[in-house]
């Protein structure tokens, strides 16, 4: 299993890598559904739509997904990892503070109030 975890691995990396390159090589004409907003004059589907830099980038992006997800499924924590259980049982006993008793407020010392010396009125 690990064997196949490190081959998939380096392929998810190669399709990143091969991916990027893809996309770098390709031209700026707007024939793509990026060009859709640029304002080029082609159709998004038209003829030129289908050549070999679009295929190729779309058939990478293809073997990208899915190793990133078979890569997802192969490196998933088996059950025994589940956090919401590991929760609950960590809390047990304890009261949550919506739903504990209030309890009476602590006595507190009264404060004597502190005098403000007068000003005179300055005249000139």
């Amino acid at each position: 299993m690990d064997i196949l975890l490190y081959v998939l691995l380096g392929f998810f990396i190669l399709m990143a890598l091969f991916l990027v390159l893809m996309v770098l090589i390709q031209d700026e004409q707007g024939d793509g559904l990026a060009g859709m907003f640029g304002g080029g004059s082609a159709s998004t589907f038209g003829s030129r739509a289908g050549n070999v830099l679009t295929r190729t980038t779309s058939i990478l992006g293809a073997l990208f997904l899915v190793s990133a997800f078979f890569l997802a499924f192969l490196v998933k924590t088996p059950n025994t990892g589940d956090v919401a259980a590991a929760a609950r049982q960590a809390g047990a006993g304890k009261t949550e503070w919506w739903n504990a008793q209030p309890t009476a407020a602590p006595e507190v010392a009264p404060v004597a109030p502190v005098p403000v010396p007068e000003t005179q009125p300055t005249t000139k």
